[in-house]
């Protein structure tokens, strides 16, 4: 076995230990128990959750960066991307339909995860180095906890640091580009793409440094506009799919219910297997629980916590209940997953969408790829850049941007294996942090939930007498 193939069995077996059962628990069972200890709140305010998306109680004056649709969209486009067409499909092929029953059950515990802890974001936002407000987990512990917990913000900024790398989306865009545009045009020749690679990812690498060097603000104002149209555009794609296969339709959700409990498209029928990967890629793709998105909401420009909570738990509904269900249903009706031939990842899902999109179906899912891929890149340098920043100081943070941006031309190169077991163990390594301060400060969110809709409910009384 090469040095290399010792270096990927370890990372996968890192993985693999790291989403093993006590993971889940935190993740799941930490979350179903938010669900009870919130009352089934974040289900009740959806209503007012899309008022405030929509900007309805924007002030200009409040404190952060960003409005609420951009923190959302901002959020949104770390996790809406690679996770939602090559987790899925990496999903089904290693799990089975079943994997994506799990995926939605993670989705549905997550919107009240996501409550909590973008609520929280908001509520114990502290300054970097620099005096600029920030939010997210390793602040929460900081300002929430105190000094005794330090430790566990450290713990999550390395593994942010780590985790939220682009080389997984790196890796899978240039696939897809070689693979559905390069090789088909002649202009890279199959098993001899090195040089394709390399000039596509030095291409990359050159515009999201000109977008990141914009900071938070910037990187909003291009999220809040790329998010919902491709978004659009996928559901667009698959309502074809679903038309031309709407007597499959139940079926199919039939076997991705009974697959989920039952494990019989899964190698060797291991329904634990299919509920591991099911969870695993839910949680990569929504990220409810993880932390990263947190970030992102902190940055929100309010002064009610409560309310970006609410705006948050809107991103599992819209990124894993509607985007992934999407990708799952194009390669199940399709038939792709059963007729892979060796084929994972995106270009599973390509040779899906070709299969319904014969002439435009490999530019349109390059498209999507593509465009999501960069959001998810800038976002994530974002991530990451904070992390650094708490850790070594606002003030040595730009010393991550050339590495990151080095990172993207490595990253389209090496193995899809290896880099998917560094991404996803490291996203189980900053769940820990997260949940545990979620868990513990789950009452103070209770108690501004409280205040909020109380104030609510007394200005309404208030206008009435007027």
């Amino acid at each position: 076995m090469s040095l290399l193939q010792q270096a990927e069995a370890a990372i996968n077996w890192f993985a693999d230990f790291m989403w093993s059962t006590p993971t889940v628990v935190l993740l799941v069972g930490g979350g179903l128990f938010l669900v009870v200890y919130s009352r089934l709140r974040a289900y009740r305010h959806f209503p007012h959750a899309l008022a405030l998306i929509a900007g309805k109680y924007n002030r200009a004056d409040d404190p952060g960066h960003v409005t609420h649709a951009q923190a959302l969209s901002t959020a949104l486009s770390g996790t809406l991307g690679l996770g939602n067409i090559a987790g899925v499909a990496i999903a089904i092929s290693t799990g089975g339909p079943g994997a994506v029953f799990w995926m939605w059950i993670t989705a549905l515990v997550g919107v009240t995860t996501k409550f909590y802890t973008a609520s929280l974001a908001v509520m114990y936002r502290g300054h970097d180095s620099a005096g600029v407000l920030r939010g997210g987990p390793m602040y929460v512990i900081r300002e929430g906890l105190g000094p005794r917990w330090r430790p566990l913000a450290v713990l999550f900024c390395i593994a942010g640091m780590l985790g939220t790398l682009p080389v997984f989306q790196a890796n899978q865009m240039v696939a897809l580009l070689r693979h559905g545009i390069a090789e088909p045009a002649g202009w890279a020749a199959a098993g001899d793409s090195f040089t394709f690679d390399l000039a596509a990812s030095l291409i990359l690498a050159f515009f999201v440094f000109l977008v990141v060097i914009g900071q938070i603000e910037r990187i909003g104002k291009i999220t809040v506009k790329l998010v919902p149209s491709m978004v659009v555009l996928y559901l667009g794609m698959t309502a074809v799919v679903l038309f031309r296969h709407a007597a499959e339709v139940p079926a199919m959700l039939a076997l991705i219910v009974d697959d989920a409990f039952s494990g019989h498209a899964v190698a060797g029928g291991i329904v634990g297997s299919t509920i591991m990967i099911g969870v695993r890629r839910g949680a990569f793709s929504n990220e409810a629980g993880i932390g990263t998105e947190s970030m992102a909401h902190g940055a929100a420009k309010t002064d009610q916590p409560v309310r970006e909570g609410l705006v948050a738990m809107t991103g599992p509904v819209i990124d894993t209940i509607i985007v992934c269900t999407c990708t799952a249903l194009i390669i199940l009706l399709t038939g792709a997953w059963q007729n892979s031939g060796g084929v994972e990842g995106v270009a599973l899902t390509a040779d899906a969408v070709v299969q319904v999109f014969p002439k435009t179906g490999l530019y349109l899912i390059t498209l999507m790829v593509t465009l999501l891929s960069f959001s998810t890149i800038i976002s994530f340098w974002f991530y990451g850049a904070k992390c650094v920043g708490f850790l070594l100081g606002a003030h040595r943070q730009h010393y991550y941007t050339p590495i990151y941006i080095a990172l993207i031309v490595v990253g389209s190169v090496i193995s899809l294996n290896m880099v998917n077991g560094i991404i996803i163990g490291m996203y189980a390594v900053m769940a820990i942090p997260t949940m545990v301060s979620t868990l513990v400060l789950a009452p103070r969110v209770n108690d501004a939930v409280a205040r909020y809709f109380g104030g609510m409910r007394e200005q309404r009384r208030q206008d009435r007498r007027a």
